[in-house]
């Protein structure tokens, strides 16, 4: 322990000298033994929480498990019929994209742009 945290070993005026700290080698040796078995009793304390908490630490972990796998399980149809949605939306937005570029198109040869017509994609010149 670190000496400035330790009382002082004078006795201060009024106060009852049985109180005060002591160098002797008894007392020392009084105060290692009653830490080392509290430590001890400690140690013995976390041992057996460890010792009874892993059934139950080990349950958790089971039922976590189990949950992850319903989960995954009802996830997958969910995913697959999102993949679908956005499939089928995708091919909407790709065709009706298409058809405003073709009618951009008609509409710029109409009033005689001529510098668009000739940019177009393949599918958009024969249309």
């Amino acid at each position: 322990m670190n000496e400035t945290n330790r009382p002082s070993q004078e006795p201060r005026k009024g106060s009852d000298e049985s109180f005060g700290w002591s160098d002797s080698e008894g007392s020392e040796t009084g105060h290692s033994t009653s830490g080392r078995e509290w430590v001890s009793q400690l140690q013995a304390m976390i041992d057996n929480l460890a010792t009874n908490a892993a059934p139950v630490v080990r349950e958790i972990g089971a039922k976590a498990a189990e949950l992850a796998a319903l989960a995954g399980e009802k996830a997958g149809p969910i995913a697959h019929r999102a993949a679908d949605v956005t499939a089928t939306a995708g091919t909407k937005v790709a065709e009706r994209g298409r058809e405003v570029a073709a009618e951009l198109r008609r509409d710029a040869g109409r009033n005689g742009d001529s510098g668009t017509t000739g940019s177009g994609s393949p599918d958009s010149r024969g249309a």
